[in-house]
């Protein structure tokens, strides 16, 4: 490969993009289990692409089954060196309405699956820095791409990655509005993480679909309201990434693609020769 790869992970809509050329589908094996499903790879706007359907064809996996350290890891073992996340969530605050797009720089965990989203353990220990969970440069780009294409885009707010897969109940969606959060979700918050340890810089484009179920004039959230908003916006949505692309710099030289430079504290010699082999296209700049 003559430049790093671009990951892309969303919907299947993000696969039909005009201009997107020399498609394959690869299967690939992980030591975390099996991935959504095969990765597309091909070429779009001058770049090598990596294309993931996160719940997979057909859309058959659950939120809180997806393999986030499966996918980011054969994300990494192909080449991939920044992913650019698509995906629906719920407005928290009257400003982000339904069909706008938010480019989140924070998240709020209310998962109870921390332990899916490390490669870490089985021998090494690496705590990774994440005050800043978004990759603020490949952010950055993505929002002059939006803003040039005219999209109601927000610059910055706060993801809270629920687990689901039932919405959230009036409470949680009261309480989450009054601490300020901007969008929630159910899928973003192990992809980052996973993505920071694999020193891959990470960005979310957060499509607005619904209100959650705070707004007494709106309808509660459904999934034929959410089907109904994301097939609207996903010609923004493929505009935007076709968009960026170019944009993107060819070698991986940002602060996410040395993540871990400073992380793992187990010292090099106590390294199990087995986690070592598992974690080889994450850990090769260190071994």
């Amino acid at each position: 490969m003559s430049q790093s790869r671009i990951g892309i992970i969303g919907g299947s809509g993000l696969y039909n993009i005009e201009g997107f050329t020399q498609q394959k589908w690869v299967k690939v094996k992980t030591p975390f289990g099996s991935p959504s499903d095969s990765f597309l790879t091909g070429n779009l706007a001058g770049r090598e692409v990596v294309f993931l359907p996160r719940h997979g064809r057909g859309h058959r996996i659950l939120p809180s089954e997806l393999n986030h350290r499966a996918n980011i890891w054969a994300m990494k073992k192909l080449g991939v060196a920044w992913v650019i996340s698509v995906s629906a969530v719920g407005s928290l605050q009257a400003k982000y309405k339904p069909c706008d797009i938010v480019l989140p720089d924070q998240f709020v965990d209310h998962t109870k699956q921390s332990s899916a989203h490390t490669f870490f353990g089985r021998g090494i220990v690496g705590h990774i820095g994440f005050a800043h969970p978004v990759c603020g440069e490949l952010r950055q780009l993505v929002l002059k791409s939006a803003q040039a294409l005219k999209a109601r885009v927000h610059n910055g707010g706060t993801y809270v990655n629920m687990e689901g897969p039932a919405f959230s109940t009036r409470a949680e969606s009261f309480s989450n509005r009054k601490l300020g959060y901007g969008v929630i979700g159910m899928t973003n918050l192990g992809e980052a993480k996973c993505c920071r340890e694999a020193e891959i810089a990470y960005a979310t484009m957060a499509m607005i679909t619904d209100y959650d179920c705070w707004k007494d004039d709106h309808a509660h959230v459904t999934v034929e309201m959410i089907i109904a908003n994301l097939m609207k916006n996903a010609a923004m949505a493929q505009a935007i990434v076709t968009h960026v692309l170019p944009q993107i710099p060819e070698a991986p030289n940002w602060p996410c693609h040395d993540a871990l430079k400073n992380a793992i504290m187990t010292d090099r010699k106590f390294w199990p020769a087995k986690t070592i082999k598992e974690l080889e296209p994450i850990l090769h700049k260190y071994l």
